[in-house]
């Protein structure tokens, strides 16, 4: 473990009256740095080095892991309401930012106790008013027909994510999808069809992503493009071809594709080692995207 910063430790330690635990957000897959003893009373307190969006999914589930994981990206400070064995929690989310950095590096997670969570003067005022915030988000970032990343959002966690590997020397995948023969679909079914069509392959993607550290976007038209964290190429086809299987077994009818008849995937896998690339992070995105349709 690296050393951590006096600052950091001292804002750490002011809040641990109650189960925490500490990530750094900088590094791959944002390890475990922390963790207080308290933490013993909602999971495993043996978990230094590992994945911070893997322990929040062993333990809350997977779909909070993916909203914790995308709160932690937009560095705003949240909360959720969480269960952890027979009691009640309010899981907060804090950044722990230095005076000089313009990012935060270090992400809190505090798991406030339902009585003091409730006893607290203001709480459920606080609690309304990060969800709100968190909502605000959601819309400025979400694809409005999928739910999933926007291009721009997508953008945003890429370029971080390739800061981090360059300095890691460490690789990460990209996987584009795109439907195939999309247009006929929409000629047949019609738009509102179409848009139920790619929410279901939208979230069939989501479904299969390994970690909650790894994201989906829909950037344009008929085109997702998945995030891993995985350098093994080989493993990033077989996750690629699994999405596709699973695309194939939503059992979509598509009477005027070429390719099946469903509605299926067709993909591209990049492999990228962001320390060695010569190019930006935009400029390889934009290689990657360049002729999906609109």
């Amino acid at each position: 473990m690296k050393a951590v910063e006096r600052s950091i430790l001292e804002q750490v330690i002011a809040v641990t009256s109650e189960p925490l635990l500490l990530a750094s957000i900088d590094q791959p897959d944002w390890p475990v740095v922390l963790v207080n003893p308290a933490f013993g009373r909602v999971g495993n307190v043996d978990i230094i080095e590992k994945p911070f969006a893997d322990v929040i999914e062993e333990l809350a589930g997977r779909d909070l892991a993916l909203e914790v994981s995308e709160s932690v990206r937009s560095q705003q400070e949240t909360s959720f309401p969480v269960e952890a064995g027979s009691r009640e929690y309010l899981l907060v989310l804090r950044p722990l930012q230095l005076p000089d950095e313009e990012a935060a590096r270090y992400y809190a997670a505090i798991w406030r106790s339902g009585a003091s969570a409730s006893s607290s003067d203001g709480a459920e005022m606080h609690h309304a008013l990060l969800k709100a915030k968190r909502q605000i988000r959601d819309l400025s970032r979400d694809d409005a027909v999928t739910g999933l990343l926007n291009g721009r959002a997508f953008r945003e966690v890429f370029a971080h994510d390739w800061a981090v590997a360059t300095r890691e020397k460490s690789r990460m995948s990209l996987v584009m999808f795109t439907l195939d023969d999309f247009p006929a679909y929409v000629e047949v079914f019609g738009r509102h069809a179409a848009d139920s069509c790619l929410r279901r392959v939208g979230q069939a993607i989501r479904r299969c992503l390994r970690r909650a550290s790894d994201v989906v976007s829909r950037p344009a038209g008929a085109c997702f493009v998945a995030l891993s964290h995985a350098s093994d190429e080989e493993g990033v086809r077989d996750f690629a071809a699994r999405i596709a299987t699973a695309v194939r077994e939503l059992g979509l009818h598509h009477p005027r594709s070429t390719a099946s008849k469903f509605v299926t995937v067709s993909y591209l896998v990049a492999v990228a080692d962001a320390s060695k690339e010569k190019r930006s992070a935009d400029a390889f995105l934009d290689e990657l995207l360049a002729g999906i349709p609109e």
